[in-house]
């Protein structure tokens, strides 16, 4: 028996960074001997145990055979005989193909480390396109690590789009991939590679069909939809969004892409018909209540925080009372920073002000602290109050000359 560390951390050790969780492989054992050294078996479809100390995967070395569609359509064969060389070769990327001894000595058979020092993104075999997901995959790894995909590679990727396999991946699959893409240093990353591929109509047809659609020059200098998406996608890492912002602001313009063209370049109602798409969206990569109901906010209200200067004291009232934002404080400053995103999101305006978010956080907390007691007090508990305390709320701001 002989085990080894596998995959990411190998990958990452040399990268230089961080690493989360430790796999490992192991050649010339049985599930026999695995489990009569204390290992549990926790893998369904593939023999993984759980160390009886450690908690970490050991995997049976093992080769996989596609005989089906989608990404679980495969006979495996976990011999004693499998090598480490013949387990490696079935991997996604030539990254994620190596593996260390019990010495640390590397094991590199398909060129994982010269594609690491390259920041190329290359696939292992021709098996690559056996497995839908890796298409997915690949775009999240230039997402983690801004690389290149390999030309081959990608000729790969577009072949697995055009077979129609993508529509076998589960939503959750699907939502799993895009989630963890968001969280990434290189978000926008993650997005141009699928496009490249022809996968980003495939999976996610309501962000493909931004790109090509024009906007008005003055308002963005980028022009395209989809560009403006990119761009803000990256403001979002430099403003340190959390991954709920960043499905806002990916979500927030949707209605963009389905813009009569007599319109065009003007955008007049995006608002409500991004809050379609996305509940469409949502409902379809069964997405989270919480990212949904932020992401319907930022899309329905963008506009009107933009606006935020120039609105009366009635008005930002109101719109904070549309944002939930008495009854949920917390989620404001996520709903500003996704539209001060927006507004830097935009070729040469990286760097602009954003004075709307100061003006709508300093009008919330003159408007939260009215007090209600003294209303119920003088009028008693019945369905005026709500009209009266938003009364209350607007002579505060006044008074403040907010």
């Amino acid at each position: 028996m002989q085990i080894y560390r596998v995959g990411g951390a190998v990958r990452d050790r040399l990268l230089g960074l961080p690493t989360v969780d430790c796999d490992w492989v192991v050649v010339g054992a049985s599930e026999e001997e695995m489990l009569a050294l204390g290992y549990r078996r926790v893998g369904k479809d593939f023999p993984v145990f759980l160390h009886p100390t450690t908690q970490e995967e050991y995997a049976l070395a093992r080769t996989e055979r596609k005989q089906g569609r989608g990404y679980t359509g495969f006979a495996v064969d976990a011999a004693r005989s499998v090598t480490l060389e013949e387990d490696l070769a079935r991997r996604d990327l030539t990254i994620n193909a190596m593996a260390e001894d019990a010495e640390g000595r590397l094991i590199d058979p398909y060129g994982g480390q010269r594609d690491l020092a390259a920041r190329v993104l290359r696939h292992v075999t021709a098996a690559f396109v056996e497995d839908p997901l890796r298409t997915l995959r690949v775009a999240r790894f230039a997402a983690r690590l801004n690389f290149t995909v390999a030309p081959e590679t990608l000729a790969l990727m577009r072949e697995i789009t055009a077979s129609g396999e993508l529509a076998t991946l589960t939503p959750e699959r699907v939502w799993r991939e895009l989630e963890r893409a968001l969280g990434e240093p290189y978000p926008a990353r993650f997005f141009e590679v699928l496009r490249d591929c022809g996968a980003l109509a495939a999976v996610l047809p309501e962000v493909d069909a931004l790109f090509g659609v024009p906007q008005p020059a003055q308002h963005h200098p980028e022009i395209d939809c989809g560009v403006h998406l990119l761009l803000c996608l990256t403001q979002a890492v430099r403003l340190g969004a959390s991954t709920r912002v960043r499905f806002a602001v990916l979500m927030h313009d949707l209605g963009k892409g389905t813009t009569p063209p007599a319109l065009l370049p003007g955008h007049i109602g995006h608002e409500d018909r991004s809050v379609r798409l996305l509940n469409a969206l949502c409902d379809r990569l069964r997405v989270p209540q919480a990212l949904r109901e932020l992401a319907v906010v930022v899309a329905r209200e963008h506009t009107n925080v933009h606006r935020g200067l120039e609105l009366r004291q009635s008005t930002l009232v109101d719109l904070l009372e549309r944002m939930d934002a008495f009854r949920r404080p917390e989620r404001l400053a996520d709903i500003l920073l996704a539209c001060e995103i927006d507004a830097r999101g935009r070729a040469g305006l990286e760097n602009r002000d954003y004075p709307q978010a100061a003006r709508l956080r300093r009008a919330f907390d003159i408007a939260r602290a009215v007090d209600v007691a003294p209303l119920v007090a003088a009028h008693g508990p019945g369905p005026e109050i709500k009209s009266l305390l938003r009364d209350a709320r607007i002579a505060a701001l006044k008074s403040a000359g907010v």
